[in-house]
């Protein structure tokens, strides 16, 4: 397998201060209903479309919402249809927008950060959470 067969994608753990206050946090997770799955906001990235700008792109596709980009957290690299996928991931802060359901995605949710790795249906995104969670200093 060489560079060009990897299926290149971006997105973002998206996040947001609780509304419930106790300087809590709530993640962003999504349901994709072609596979039933629960995950981090993400996609391919468009024929020579920036990593940053795909990940955005897709959050505000996915949930609604847009964000301000903060830390990169780790690369993400598996299989999927037989083919090498790579997911280039950011923390993001969720800003302003709302969810309207959609085929892509039909739900969101927003939990607290041992509540979204339990939902995560990938043990993969999970140490996304992790990461998340560091980089926000709230390991």
């Amino acid at each position: 397998m060489n560079g060009r067969d990897t299926v290149l994608a971006a997105g973002c753990v998206l996040w947001r201060r609780s509304p419930y206050g106790h300087d809590g946090l709530e993640i962003c997770l999504v349901h994709r209903p072609k596979y039933d799955d629960w995950s981090h906001p993400k996609g391919k990235l468009k024929r020579g479309e920036d990593t940053l700008a795909a990940a955005l792109r897709e959050v505000l596709e996915e949930t609604g919402h847009r964000c301000v980009p903060g830390a990169r957290l780790p690369t993400v690299r598996y299989l999927a249809n037989g083919r090498p996928k790579q997911v280039t991931y950011w923390a993001a802060e969720a800003t302003t927008g709302s969810f309207a359901s959609g085929k892509e995605v039909d739900r969101i949710v927003w939990l607290p950060p041992a509540a979204a790795r339990n939902r995560l249906t990938q043990p993969r995104d999970r140490t996304l959470v992790d990461a998340l969670l560091q980089a926000l200093n709230r390991a």
